[in-house]
């Protein structure tokens, strides 16, 4: 071996600069996906927000607020823009004839909807509820 060779020691210059823009390139890479990760568990918690709402308002309706066609809407917690329509459910003309109903069957709609940067994002919920039918 060279006297001089025995004697250099340690990392050039150069190599230093590789390294650390590969260290650089791996934190931004790593930064960007737990960003990511945090961005879609902050979606998911607003989706779950929305459905609540829409779950409450469906249960409430028929119970607290009479079963009636028609719009409703509101507001929740500033951020949560709410709808309820009710409409009479159509049953197929083979079911109705000769026979009077019991129950009135209601289509129930709520959509959640609030703002997300740019865009509005919304949840919808359907279901059936049942009215005794009036006897007149």
């Amino acid at each position: 071996m060279n006297c001089r060779q025995a004697a250099q020691q340690g990392f050039s210059l150069l190599e230093i600069l590789v390294a650390f823009s590969i260290l650089a390139l791996s934190l931004g890479i790593v930064l960007n996906i737990f960003s990511g990760g945090l961005r879609r568990t902050i979606i998911a918690e607003e989706y779950q927000q929305a459905v609540v709402i829409a779950q409450a308002k469906l249960a409430e309706s028929g119970v607290v607020t009479a079963l009636q066609e028609g719009i409703s809407s509101g507001q929740v917690q500033d951020k949560y823009f709410w709808r309820v329509q009710v409409q009479m459910y159509l049953m197929n003309a083979e079911a109705e004839e000769g026979q009077s109903a019991a129950v009135l069957p209601y289509q129930v709609t709520v959509t959640v909807e609030w703002p997300a940067g740019k865009t509005n994002r919304q949840v919808q919920l359907t279901t059936l509820k049942l009215v005794a039918a009036k006897n007149e």
